[in-house]
């Protein structure tokens, strides 16, 4: 199986959220509310009704105060808004946003929504939006540097993932053990504190975790395109039908693309230390350019402090 692997000077992650997006309770948002993505309000402007999940971290989720937020909401806003189209957002879960689509009470749906050949039977698809993948992490201050590294070693994994199917996969080329944790939170933990000395994650949702500060981990490989342990999420409409919503999604995105926009928004929600060019800077090296710059913040003031003690003592002499 062909691999990405990354230095040991590496220090982000990427994320982790399972690439099945998980269903919820129903709720529509208002998107003209929270919507910053079209500003033509005239009378023949279209308006678009897109269904989505309820949960489903850093792509769709509500934050403290009551908003619908993540990764395919700021894309979703910032096509809009480059093509021009208004739209309402019906977070209803993702098998109900599926069958909303399907039923045409919605028109089209973005949810973290992998693109396979049993969808393409009743949606069309847009080009693909972001690339999901399996990793393997170790802490952050971990000298482990690649998979060969894992050789007599026990590592990490949530039970029912396909980062769990990847370690499977390669646990015997590797040579190293598994231990099972129901949730990710439990298993960062455990090899934060050298319980384990990686873990094996869904991408996406690891980038998350470290971005926001939950998990103290670096990257060290991650599965290649072309590999079974890798996806790509669209945005979709009925099969057959809404396809010039589907044709603005798609120019929308090439644009946002073009423009930068789109790296913006993934480095926002999903921080990944390993490779600048996919996401932007990474929280880690944020702090460390910020504690640089505190450090000579300080020997400043203290040169500066020394300077006018000198200054006095002359003045009394």
């Amino acid at each position: 199986m062909k691999l990405r692997t990354f230095g040991a000077a590496l220090t982000g992650v990427l994320l982790a959220a399972s690439l099945v997006a998980c269903g919820g309770s129903q709720e529509s948002t208002d998107a003209s509310a929270t919507n910053a993505a079209s500003t033509d309000t005239s009378a023949e402007a279209t308006t678009y009704s897109i269904a989505t999940d309820t949960a489903f971290a850093p792509f769709e989720f509500t934050d403290d105060a009551g908003n619908l937020v993540g990764v395919d909401m700021d894309i979703l806003a910032a096509v809009a808004e480059d093509q021009g189209f208004a739209y309402t957002i019906n977070s209803i879960g993702f098998n109900a946003a599926k069958q909303s689509v399907q039923l045409d009470q919605d028109d089209g749906i973005i949810a973290g929504m992998s693109i396979t050949d049993d969808r393409k039977e009743t949606f069309d698809f847009s080009d693909p939006y972001y690339d999901a993948t399996a990793c393997c992490a170790v802490a952050i201050d971990s000298d482990i540097t690649s998979l060969d590294d894992l050789a007599g070693k026990n590592v990490a994994v949530k039970t029912g993932t396909q980062s769990l199917d990847w370690a499977e996969s390669i646990k015997d080329q590797y040579g190293f053990t598994i231990t099972q944790f129901p949730t990710s939170d439990v298993m960062y933990r455990d090899v934060v504190n050298g319980g384990s000395v990686a873990c094996f994650e869904d991408t996406p949702a690891m980038g998350y975790a470290i971005s926001t500060g939950s998990a103290a981990l670096k990257i060290i490989a991650e599965v290649e395109p072309g590999s079974e342990f890798f996806s790509q999420y669209g945005f979709a409409v009925k099969k057959g039908e809404n396809a010039e919503l589907l044709q603005k999604f798609n120019a929308g995105l090439a644009s946002i693309k073009a423009s930068g926009k789109y790296d913006e928004i993934v480095s926002k929600w999903i921080s990944t230390g390993n490779d600048t060019t996919a996401t932007g800077a990474t929280t880690q090296t944020a702090a460390d350019e910020t504690t640089e710059d505190a450090v000579e913040a300080v020997e400043d003031a203290d040169v500066e402090e020394a300077s006018t003690d000198e200054t006095t003592e002359e003045s009394i002499e």
